[in-house]
């Protein structure tokens, strides 16, 4: 069956083998959804229901509004720490008006063609980010290998033995499913004194219901919550955008980027209105769902969020028996999964441009330090930039040669390469102003045949290169212009020094 095949919900639920697939994948996701949902509420500052009805109304609305098929949305931890302030100084209220707001925001951006922008991320950004996605998911294992009884490491252990081992004598059961499953059993049938689901907690008894927030409709509110609703709206969106694009990249698959991000405003505003804390997608259940359970369709999305609630609501006394040191197991194996190797192995930092490699590290240390994805990838982004301007600022080259045109000898300099600013901003100096002021120098010829005016820095310069002849009483012709280049200097030349 072709990728996209296996991305169609259609053929996903008449064929009995691939809904098995897709219907254990999501009650992985869903085993795994739990802790870090209550994990998250407390990060928040709110209670761990709030969090888990979260985790549940994103994962269903986005299986049906999201633009990526098999991707899961849920409570994240970079939602929490945008939103905990508001919580701390306002309550709760307030904190569900910023989420309706955020996703009301969202659907701007997606309007606005946010998405186009995800064109201008790097490489070395992507794989930064995903490097750094996967340290995160393992520094926020170690609390739970931490003070704990000695139990706990052995479970731990044996936990990533059954995860590694299952697939190598079958694949009909998703190998975190059997490693959550035995751990339970065995910890429960040994009476093994561990942390376990219920410690983290109290579970939800019911189901969500509406929740209007009752905040006063005034321009004062707007003005309090809207800056924590614009952060996360783009916080969301980006690694939302960015987690789509490597799904794309393990499924070999496209996905619709514009509606994965009107898909997230709506999943918001819903969440919102069922007093939920918002979210948007989670790269470590999803790397489960994708890449440690082989999902690939909107079923195991859409399952991922029903089973949660069944399991916290209907079995929440058998969920809270589940210990920690079993997901900690299957999310030890996820970090690892993620992690780009390759990236790092020896053979590839020698093939590797030094300021690849260099944008790389700053986005994962940043993200590391910051536990803040938006702020790596934007740094990751602001250095690349930078790296890129300083390699092609000197990819301009001048080279003077003189030339004998009936009797007279002119001076004539050929220009190579694309100019803007960092490239322009030595043109200046590269012409001979000295030596074409004396006798036998009858003119001077810039040819731009092999170069592009891209920009009002590279005019300024040649003006300023033109007017420092005239003052040298030496004429410039500008010849080879392609007609772009000739729109830009008839418009601009002359009027950007302000006449002095």
């Amino acid at each position: 069956m072709k990728p996209e095949q296996l991305q169609s919900v259609r053929a996903t639920l008449r064929s009995p083998r691939r809904l098995k697939t897709e219907a254990l994948a999501g009650l992985v996701v869903a085993l795994a959804l739990i802790p870090e949902a209550i994990a998250f509420s407390v990060i928040a500052g709110v209670d761990p229901r709030i969090g888990l009805f979260a985790s549940f109304t994103m994962a269903v609305t986005i299986s049906f509004v999201g633009g990526r098929p098999a991707m899961i949305s849920a409570a994240t931890g970079a939602v929490a720490l945008v939103i905990a302030p508001l919580m701390r100084s306002h309550g709760l209220d307030y904190l569900i008006s910023a989420v309706i707001l955020a996703g009301v925001f969202q659907i701007l951006l997606a309007v606005l063609g946010v998405t186009r922008l995800m064109r201008f991320i790097p490489r070395s950004v992507m794989v930064g980010f995903v490097n750094a996605l996967a340290i995160l998911v393992f520094m926020a294992q170690l609390p739970e290998l931490i003070g704990v009884p000695w139990p706990v490491y052995p479970l731990v252990a044996a936990g990533l033995l059954i995860v590694v081992g299952v697939p190598r004598i079958t694949t009909a059961v998703p190998s975190p499913l059997v490693a959550i499953v035995l751990l339970t059993l065995f910890a429960v049938l040994a009476r093994i004194n561990v942390p376990a689901v219920r410690d983290k907690g109290q579970l939800p008894e019911s189901l969500p219901s509406l929740f209007v927030p009752n905040v006063p409709l005034t321009l004062e509110t707007l003005q309090t919550i809207a800056p924590f609703a614009l952060s996360m709206a783009l916080v969301g969106l980006l690694e939302s955008l960015m987690t789509a694009k490597l799904v794309d990249d393990i499924t070999d698959t496209r996905s619709n980027k514009t509606r994965e991000s009107w898909g997230q405003g709506v999943a918001n505003i819903v969440t919102g209105f069922l007093g939920g804390m918002g979210g948007c997608a989670v790269i470590g259940q999803t790397m489960i769902n994708v890449k440690g359970s082989g999902a690939r369709s909107r079923v195991s999305t859409f399952l991922a969020g029903v089973f949660l609630l069944v399991l916290v609501v209907v079995l929440g006394d058998v969920v809270g028996l589940i210990p920690m040191a079993a997901l900690v197991a299957v999310m030890i194996f996820v970090s690892a999964i993620t992690f780009d190797w390759h990236s790092v192995a020896p053979k590839t930092l020698k093939r590797m441009p030094r300021s690849e490699t260099a944008v790389m590290l700053i986005t994962v240390a940043t993200v590391v330090v910051t536990h803040n994805l938006a702020i790596g990838v934007g740094v990751g982004v602001l250095a690349a930039m930078a790296m890129f301007a300083r390699r092609v600022a000197h990819f301009a080259t001048v080279e003077r040669t003189e030339v004998e045109l009936n009797g007279r000898t002119v001076a004539t300099y050929t220009v190579d390469g694309e100019l803007f600013f960092a490239s322009s901003n030595d043109l200046y100096t590269q012409f001979d102003y000295a030596r074409d002021s004396e006798p036998h120098i009858a003119g001077v010829v810039i040819d731009l045949h092999a170069s592009h005016l891209w920009d009002a820095s590279t005019v300024a310069v040649l003006d300023a290169v033109t007017e420092k002849y005239r003052r040298h009483g030496r004429d410039v012709e500008l010849i080879g212009l392609n007609a772009a280049s000739i729109q830009m200097r008839e418009r601009l030349a002359g009027k950007l020094n302000g006449g002095h």
